[in-house]
């Protein structure tokens, strides 16, 4: 079992856009992948269930990996944290290239 924790960025927290990508990030590991914070606990793969745990900004959440691929999925996750302003991972990125549709 892999976890590290992370503070939340996100001015606006965990919302739907967040917690799609993070949803889409899960689904590339073969490792379940949980989510703790704010009082609740959650599988970082079930859209609804990430939205409802309320994450804010300035929020610390434990982001955790356990199976096959536990090392692979943590790393991925971490990295990508130090990167953008959740453990989503890509949401800075994603944003700036919406933005630039525009």
């Amino acid at each position: 079992m892999k976890s590290f924790n992370y503070t939340i960025q996100d001015e606006l927290g965990i919302h739907a856009r967040p917690a799609g990508i993070m949803v889409k990030e899960v689904k590339k590991f073969a490792s379940k992948i949980t989510i703790e914070g704010n009082g609740k606990k959650a599988d970082a793969g079930k859209l609804l269930a990430v939205m409802g745990m309320g994450i804010k900004k300035g929020m610390e959440v434990t982001v955790t990996a356990e199976g096959a691929d536990e090392d692979a999925a943590a790393a991925r996750w971490k990295n990508s944290s130090r990167q953008t302003s959740t453990p989503a991972g890509g949401i800075r990125q994603w944003k700036n290239t919406r933005e630039n549709r525009s």
